[in-house]
């Protein structure tokens, strides 16, 4: 059970770290690219985190980044890129970007500092996120993709613009709104729609068919208790319609082609018009097998933005893994003493906690009415005993294993929400970080997202009452 592990494991963090008491981040992830195609060699943004300083000063996935305080990433500096990318006592640094809009610009970013000894309300969520699964939450899901590139060795950053192939269709509605789809996800990239003279044009292609090859299974078996075996012939993947996993009459990946009654197939090509007109340099394919009819229109809904997220950086030819990340929380602020949990160690400026007045190394005695004098250690012993203990309040037809391999995620009953409302309110139970799930109907049914925080300031006995900015984070990346 990875999860309930984390709080310890960040605990443990502010016992190794103890050389530097400061630590900084940019709020964004990267990797170094080995695409010829899109960043060689230098770090490639892959994902920027909500309320980070790299959201605010404009950074997005798929940038390059060429520099740092104007020096060039170069492969010299590659074994030693964190510590290119921080240099030692800047706190404002400049990055240098590079992506289809900008040859390259110049960004100045505002690293966000804080104690290692502090654990924030971020954290605490992902910590005890089983408290509210339903809300935040990490899954791994693959599609059957199918991608190659261009192997002459050309910058994809050339291309600024693009437009859609001319030719007819025998669905000419269900190509345009395929058609849409690309066009905003290009467009979300800063490439300019251009249908007078583009650099590349788009080439869709699609089709449904009864497989002629199928041969039909033998009838369901059973197993030794004479039950049926379990069903596998569907899939969960990202519904981005619907914003949440869900459901899919797929087969899976391993499935023999004679084993599928239909076959959906729905790709589409980059075909250069700038520097060698005609040549192909970028496609993506999907084939997907199924044993019941599906619409083609609702696929590419699903699917297209998911194809689209291996250009202009490819990270895998087949069989493409995607991470979701989801979560919302309530945010006060307020920053915890690793060493002693019922202590402030900062506030965060403009925060609701810092508006009310709360400050730095405030005792907290209660939130919500729920006593806060335990250990860290305590607090994460009763969050493992609460799951254990909750476990038949939970809906089974939920299940789902998450990014971690925690194979047990379930959501709340619905129709035993008043049960888990009290497990909530049982003081045993310790669970005074379920403020930072407060809105949920299963721990405040009141529907009232106000949360009281009672505190010690030397000897003043203080109270206030705060409401909390309810921060949401929902984003898939290629794993």
């Amino acid at each position: 059970m990875k999860r309930i592990f984390i709080i310890i494991m960040i605990i443990g963090l502010a016992h190794t770290v103890k050389a530097q008491d400061i630590s900084c981040r940019y709020g964004f992830s990267y990797e170094i690219s080995n695409d010829p195609h899109w960043g060689k060699n230098k770090p490639v943004i892959t994902s920027v985190y909500p309320n980070s300083p790299a959201e605010r000063a404009g950074i997005k996935p798929y940038d390059v980044i060429t520099a740092v305080e104007g020096v060039p990433v170069t492969e010299n500096v590659l074994d030693d890129i964190y510590l290119f990318l921080n240099p030692e006592g800047k706190e404002i640094v400049e990055l240098t970007i590079k992506n289809f809009t900008n040859d390259e610009r110049k960004i100045k970013i505002k690293k966000e500092c804080k104690s290692t000894y502090s654990i924030s309300e971020e954290q605490l969520a992902t910590a005890f996120a089983m408290y509210a699964v339903e809300y935040t939450h990490e899954r791994l899901f693959s599609c059957p993709f199918v991608t190659t590139q261009t192997k002459d060795e050309i910058d994809f950053s050339v291309f600024k613009s693009f437009d859609f192939f001319g030719g007819s269709s025998d669905q000419p509605e269900l190509a345009k709104k395929i058609n849409d789809i690309i066009k905003k996800e290009l467009i979300n990239r800063n490439l300019k729609y251009d249908p007078v003279n583009p650099d590349l044009t788009i080439q869709i292609y699609y089709s449904f068919n009864k497989n002629p090859n199928y041969k039909p299974k033998s009838p369901k078996r059973t197993n030794k208790e004479d039950k049926p075996e379990e069903d596998y012939s569907y899939v969960y993947r990202y519904d981005i319609t619907r914003d949440r996993m869900a459901k899919f009459p797929f087969l899976p990946p391993n499935t023999i082609e004679t084993e599928a009654e239909y076959i959906l197939k729905l790709g589409f090509r980059m075909e250069d018009k700038k520097l060698q007109k005609g040549r192909i340099i970028w496609e993506c394919e999907a084939n997907e097998f199924m044993n019941e009819s599906f619409s083609l229109e609702n696929f590419a809904f699903v699917h297209i933005p998911l194809m689209c997220m291996q250009f202009p950086y490819m990270k895998y030819g087949r069989n493409v893994q995607f991470r979701l990340t989801k979560k919302k929380y309530n945010y006060t602020g307020i920053n915890y003493n690793i060493d002693n949990i019922s202590t402030i160690a900062s506030v965060d400026p403009y925060s609701p906690a810092a508006q009310a007045g709360i400050l730095p190394y405030d005792k907290i005695d209660a939130i919500a009415d729920k006593r806060m004098d335990k250990t860290s250690a305590q607090y994460t012993s009763a969050y493992r005993l609460f799951l254990v203990n909750t476990l038949k309040l939970r809906d089974e037809s939920t299940r789902f294993v998450d990014a971690n391999g925690f194979p047990d995620c379930m959501y709340w009953d619905e129709l035993k929400y008043p049960q888990v409302v009290k497990e909530f309110n049982n003081k045993k139970n310790l669970t005074v970080f379920s403020y930072l799930f407060q809105y949920a109907p299963f721990i405040n049914p009141a529907g009232n997202n106000t949360c009281s925080f009672k505190l010690r300031r030397g000897k003043e006995k203080l109270e206030f009452i705060l409401r909390p900015e309810i921060r949401t984070e929902n984003t898939i990346v290629v794993e």
